[in-house]
C-alpha cells in the first residue's frame, strides 16, 4: 500500500462514504455508514445531522484504521445538496435537516418564483429556471413562518458538508457552486438572498471548493478543504472537466451533467458558474436507487432479488419513477409513479426490469436537455455511483443512451472528487481539472445492444398525457 493517502468523505443521502486514494486514483480503502431517511408527513423527508456526524466519525476511523499512521495527507468533503439543516453558534442543530427529496415547500417555492417574470430570471440567473421546494429561499421563508423561535436562534442555515467541515475543523464556510439559485458566479445573488428577512446573516462565507477550511485533529492534522457539493464531486471525480465530456450518476437519484464551452442556460437546468472558460450544464432526478429500493418494498423483494428479478424480465413495460414528483427537467412535485402496458402475462421480473429502464429513460430525457445546453450531440457518457455496480443496469443505460457507456474504475466518483480538491488544497496537483485528468479511469465500455426508443418515446408521451391524471392525484 502507498503511504500516502487523499481521503473523500461524501455526506450522501442514505450513508456517509469515507475513501482513501493513492494519488494515482487507486482507491485504498472505504467504509460506508448508513442512516435512514424519516417522513414524519406525506411529502416530507428529514434526517438527523448528528446522525451524520456519528456516521462520519465511525467511517473515518474505520478507514483510518486500515491505512498507516499519518498516511493521509489531505481531505475533501462532498455532500448532498438542497439539504438544509439550521444550527446554533455551537453548531448544535435546531431543526431536523430537510432533504432534497422533500416537497413541504412546493407551494412557498411557487410563490417566490412567481415573483419573478422571464426577463427577472435572464438578469439575475442567466436563464429560465425553477425554484422549487429545495430551493434554499423556500426552506428558509418555511422555517420563518412555521418555526419562527427556531429561525430567531439560528446562527447559520447549513448544508450537510459544511456542517460537518465546521465539526471536523472548526470553522463555517461553504463554496459556490453548492449555492444552487443562491450564489451566483460572484457571490451570493442579492435578490435571491432578499425574498427572506435575516436569510443573509444565516449564510455561510463563500470560498472555493479547494480553498483550506481548516485542519482536523482526527486525521492527524492534515488540511481539509472547503468541498462541494455531491454532484460537482462527481464531475470533478468522472472528469467531466473538458468541453464535449458528460456523465451519469446512478445513487438515491440521479445526475446526469456535461462541461461545454456555451453558457446559456436552458429550462430544466441547472447552469453551475463557470470555471475559467467551461461551463457545467446538469440536472438531477428525483429517484434512481430510491424507486429499487420502493419497488423491493413493493415487491418484497430484497434489493438483489429486484436486480436478479429483473434479468429475466421482458422489455415492454414503462415505468415513471416519479414516486416524489420530479426534479430535471420537469420540476413538477404533483408527478406520481406509474406503470404503463401492463398485461394478464405481465410477470414480475417484467416490473422489476421496467423499474431499472424507467431510470435510465430519465436520464435519457435529462441527458437530451443537457446536449440543448451544451449545442451538441455527446459521444458517450461516463457511469458511476452505486447503481454502476450492476452490469444489467449499466448495459440497459447504455441501450436507452443509444451511446457508449464507460464503466469508471472507482464507482464512487463524489467521494474521489472530493479527494481530489483536497489534493489541490494541499498543492498535490495544481488544479483539479489535472487532477482529474491524472486520476480517472474507465473500467469498461457498455455499447448498446437493443433499441428501445419505441418505449422511451411512450415514456415521454406519458408526462404529457397524464398531466390531468396527476393534477388529480394531487389534489386528493
Amino acid at each position: 500500500m502507498d503511504e500516502e493517502a487523499l481521503l473523500g468523505i461524501d455526506v450522501g443521502t442514505t450513508a456517509v462514504k469515507v475513501a482513501a486514494f493513492a494519488p494515482d486514483g487507486r482507491e485504498l480503502a472505504a467504509h460506508s455508514a448508513p442512516y435512514p431517511i424519516r417522513r414524519p408527513r406525506p411529502g416530507w423527508a428529514e434526517q438527523d445531522p448528528e446522525e451524520w456526524w456519528r456516521a462520519t466519525d465511525l467511517a473515518l476511523r474505520t478507514v483510518l484504521s486500515g491505512l498507516p499512521a499519518g498516511a493521509v495527507r489531505a481531505a475533501g468533503i462532498v455532500s448532498q445538496v438542497n439539504t438544509h439543516l439550521l444550527v446554533d453558534r455551537e453548531l448544535r442543530p435546531l431543526t431536523p435537516a430537510v432533504i432534497w427529496q422533500d416537497q413541504r415547500c412546493a407551494e412557498i417555492a411557487a410563490e417566490l418564483d412567481a415573483r419573478f417574470s422571464p426577463d427577472d430570471k435572464k438578469r439575475i440567473w442567466g436563464g429560465p429556471i425553477v425554484l422549487d421546494a429545495s430551493f434554499a429561499g423556500a426552506r428558509a421563508a418555511w422555517f420563518a413562518r412555521e418555526q419562527p423561535e427556531l429561525w430567531s436562534r439560528a446562527r447559520w442555515m447549513l448544508s450537510p458538508k459544511d456542517f460537518i467541515g465546521a465539526r471536523l475543523t472548526g470553522r463555517v464556510a461553504t463554496d459556490l457552486l453548492s449555492g444552487v439559485r443562491i450564489a451566483g458566479a460572484s457571490g451570493y445573488l442579492p435578490e435571491a438572498v432578499a425574498l427572506v428577512d435575516g436569510l443573509g446573516d444565516r449564510l455561510p462565507d463563500l470560498l472555493a471548493p479547494e480553498d483550506l477550511l481548516g485542519h482536523a485533529a482526527i486525521l492527524g492534522d492534515a488540511p481539509v478543504v472547503v468541498g462541494t457539493m455531491d454532484a460537482f464531486g462527481a464531475v470533478f471525480g468522472t472528469r467531466t472537466t473538458e468541453p464535449g465530456r458528460a456523465m451519469v450518476t446512478c445513487g438515491t437519484s440521479l445526475v446526469v451533467a456535461a462541461a461545454s464551452h456555451r453558457s446559456e442556460s436552458v429550462r430544466g437546468l441547472v447552469t453551475f458558474p463557470p470555471r475559467g472558460d467551461v461551463v457545467v450544464h446538469a440536472g438531477p432526478t428525483q429517484a434512481a436507487g430510491d424507486a429499487v429500493r420502493w419497488w423491493s418494498r413493493a415487491s418484497g423483494l430484497s434489493v438483489p432479488e429486484v436486480f436478479a428479478s429483473a434479468a429475466e424480465g421482458k422489455p415492454g413495460v414503462v415505468f415513471l419513477p416519479h414516486l416524489q414528483g420530479e426534479r430535471a427537467p420537469l420540476w413538477d412535485p404533483d408527478l406520481r409513479g406509474s406503470f404503463l402496458g401492463l398485461t394478464s402475462s405481465t410477470s414480475t421480473a417484467d416490473l422489476s426490469r421496467a423499474v431499472l429502464t424507467g431510470v435510465a429513460f430519465s436520464a435519457r430525457h435529462v441527458l437530451e436537455t443537457v446536449e440543448e445546453a451544451c449545442g451538441a450531440r455527446l459521444p458517450s457518457v461516463t457511469f458511476s455511483g452505486g447503481g454502476a455496480r450492476s452490469d444489467l443496469w449499466t448495459q440497459l443505460h447504455a441501450d436507452v443512451l443509444s451511446r457508449p457507456v464507460e464503466r469508471l474504475r472507482v464507482l464512487d466518483s463524489a467521494a474521489l472528487g472530493a479527494a481530489l480538491l483536497g489534493a489541490v488544497g494541499a498543492g498535490r496537483y495544481p488544479a483539479v481539472e489535472t487532477a482529474a485528468a491524472s486520476t480517472v479511469a474507465v473500467e469498461r465500455t457498455f455499447t448498446p445492444e437493443t433499441d428501445l426508443t419505441g418505449l422511451y418515446e411512450a415514456y415521454r408521451a406519458a408526462h404529457e398525457g397524464l398531466a390531468r391524471v396527476h393534477e388529480r392525484l394531487a389534489r386528493w
